[in-house]
């Protein structure tokens, strides 16, 4: 089994906000989807944040703005769901949060993340054996997987070495 590693490879994490959000907008047009501007703001909104964000504080962000989406919630979950859907973020359900996909120019795809407890960072593991694991094991209990979302809480290493 390959060795797990964080998402680390320059060639497809994009690290600025603005930069991905570029990147996202390439993908959209290469898939023939519409980024509209309430999409991404919330997607740069997200991006930005550099950790987890909650619906509810992302709405405060939007609120705070006078830009596209600020005077219409329902239309930043709509935003989500579209972002959702299109693997350009991801939800965190164990702390219904949000983050950015750091592989914004692939389709919707299974990962797990490590979420510290502390600093409530989350990092995108990638490691396509452990995803292959967890469907394997499912589909030999006759099971047909749909989803996955696995969620290791514990420290990081900034945080376990305080």
């Amino acid at each position: 089994m390959p060795r797990s590693r964080a998402c680390i490879d320059p060639h497809h994490h994009v690290h600025d906000a603005a930069g991905f959000v570029r990147a996202v907008e390439r993908a959209c047009s290469e898939r023939g989807l519409r980024l509209t501007a309430v999409r991404a703001r919330v997607l740069g909104l997200v991006a930005e944040a550099g950790k987890p964000i909650k619906a509810y504080d992302l709405l405060e962000r939007v609120r705070d703005g006078d830009g596209a989406g600020a005077a219409a919630p329902p239309t930043v979950y709509r935003a989500l769901d579209f972002l959702l859907a299109n693997g350009f973020i991801h939800k965190l359900e164990s702390i219904n949060a949000f983050v950015s996909c750091h592989h914004p120019n692939s389709a919707q795809h299974s990962v797990p993340f490590l979420i510290c407890n502390r600093c409530h960072s989350a990092t995108e593991l990638e490691d396509a054996g452990i995803v292959a694991s967890l469907d394997a094991a499912a589909r030999a209990l006759g099971f047909a997987p749909q989803a996955q979302t696995l969620e290791v809480h514990g420290l990081c290493a900034k945080c376990a070495a305080a």
